[in-house]
């Protein structure tokens, strides 16, 4: 009887291990890829990563001057600019932040629109846009300047791919515009494309470049574009990145339209992003 009853139900078991499997094989080919970079940033370009839910950051962003003036300037450590930045996930796939700097406030948002899918969806998408207020306008050099002159937009289409657990690229179409120019011919609407990538070197050190290109940069702009080389180093909590970077521009606005640095020249800036979670 025994027998008989099991190969009556014999069929069936077979039937409920292939959906075990496919069920298997759907959940495989879900699966995120995670951590294409450590950093909330490459080194000044954002990153596809997004805090976690709940997770608080606090971070520094310090650039000395440039390396360039030598004793004069004690080899960068006079004229040094620093960003103070609240970051905080409020889920899986929305990220925002508050920061202040010398030269803007800024308030920004990072959205997931599509993870990267381990042998699936190629790549990871990512959207960010911030609002800026110019805090270096003075009312005494512009007296006809209203409110409006301060404010700067960005838009970024963030696209990684993590093509070993070692190696991830980056690409980032950029828009932004600022309602003030200091080149009456460069016009307000601008357009970039960036690009970084990350190289794990150890456990805890990673190497890290970006660099972006103007797109209608205006023929008598004095400004170049950045390029920024540096090392993340991870520790329990927290990020620590260091780098050299001809930017010494903190907010999108200026390392990417007003970067003034040259490498060949020697004239470049010594930064570091330090990042805390709570």
């Amino acid at each position: 009887m025994r027998k008989i009853l099991v190969l009556l139900l014999f069929p069936f078991t077979l039937f409920a291990q292939d959906d075990l499997l496919k069920e298997i094989d759907s959940v495989a080919t879900n699966e995120r890829v995670e951590s294409a970079f450590k950093g909330l940033k490459i080194v000044n370009i954002e990153s596809t990563k997004l805090a976690a839910k709940g997770d608080l950051y606090f971070i520094v962003s310090h650039r000395f001057g440039s390396v360039k003036d030598g004793f004069e300037g004690f080899f960068g450590l006079d004229n040094a600019a620093t960003q103070l930045k609240f970051v905080y996930g409020v889920n899986d796939w929305l990220t925002i932040s508050g920061a202040r700097s010398e030269i803007v406030y800024d308030f920004a948002a990072k959205v997931m629109l599509q993870p990267q899918i381990k042998d699936g969806f190629p790549v990871a998408i990512v959207g960010f846009s911030s609002f800026g207020i110019n805090n270096t306008l003075k009312e005494s050099n512009y007296p006809n300047m209203e409110f409006e002159d301060r404010l700067i937009y960005v838009s970024q289409l963030l696209v990684s791919r993590k093509f070993s657990n070692k190696f991830s690229l980056e690409l980032a179409p950029t828009y932004f515009h600022e309602n003030f120019v200091e080149d009456d011919n460069q016009e307000n609407s601008q357009f970039a494309i960036g690009m970084g990538g990350r190289y794990k070197l150890t456990n805890r050190w990673s190497l890290n470049v970006d660099y972006a290109a103007h797109l209608n940069r205006s023929a008598t702009s004095r400004f170049k574009n950045p390029l920024s080389i540096g090392v993340d180093l991870e520790t329990g909590g927290h990020v620590f990145q260091m780098h050299f970077s001809s930017s010494q521009g903190i907010h999108e606005s200026g390392f990417l339209g007003n970067t003034t640095g040259d490498w060949t020249k020697g004239d470049v800036f010594f930064g570091f992003n330090l990042l805390r979670v709570f």
